[in-house]
């Protein structure tokens, strides 16, 4: 995907001080891109833990703002906006591992046979129900092709087979998947 160690280090910081200044109330400081890539447009997710679990995870599928622009809001959301979590305390931020997790562009597939657990996250697409989980999902979780498929069909409030329905849609996409560590 292009993204040198600085360009990481960079979306990690930006990451980390963009969830730090909203604790403060206060706005994050302006940014410039160390490199072209990080101004292309691109998907993509910031996923937050603490002590191992799951903190909050929020991001944009599609390609529709600046890489760096995207992590400097997704970051935020992540701490501040998942429903599946209270906010971000000031206290948790210490120990919050950051993970940045930069998509590809989705394909549509015609079998899930294309489907690599490992490699490809999966986003399903039926009616008005979508769901996605990023790749890392499925290896942490030591989940099968099948469980995958199953999990997200869960995560689009789908019954767990409905990905054998033929107006389900199935998307596959890679990520380029990075975090820090917590500080010591």
């Amino acid at each position: 995907m292009n993204l040198s160690t600085a360009d990481k280090q960079l979306l990690l910081q930006v990451a980390r001080d963009s969830i730090a200044a909203q604790l403060k109330g206060k706005a994050a400081m302006p940014v410039q891109a160390s490199s072209p890539v990080l101004e292309e447009l691109r998907g993509a997710f910031v996923s937050l833990h603490r002590r191992g679990q799951l903190r909050g995870c929020i991001g944009y599928i599609e390609a529709v703002k600046p890489l760096l622009q995207t992590v400097k809001e997704m970051a935020p959301a992540a701490a501040f906006q998942d429903s599946r979590f209270r906010p971000l305390q000031a206290d948790e931020l210490a120990d919050l591992s950051i993970e940045i997790s930069v998509l590809t562009p989705m394909r549509l597939i015609k079998s899930t046979d294309e489907i690599e657990v490992g490699k490809h996250g999966l986003y399903i697409v039926r009616g008005l129900n979508r769901g996605l989980l990023l790749p890392q999902v499925a290896t942490q979780y030591h989940w099968d092709r099948r469980t995958f498929l199953e999990q997200t069909c869960n995560k689009a409030g789908l019954p767990p087979d409905a990905w054998k329905d033929l107006n389900t849609q199935i998307f596959i996409f890679r990520a380029e998947i990075f975090t820090d560590h917590p500080p010591q």
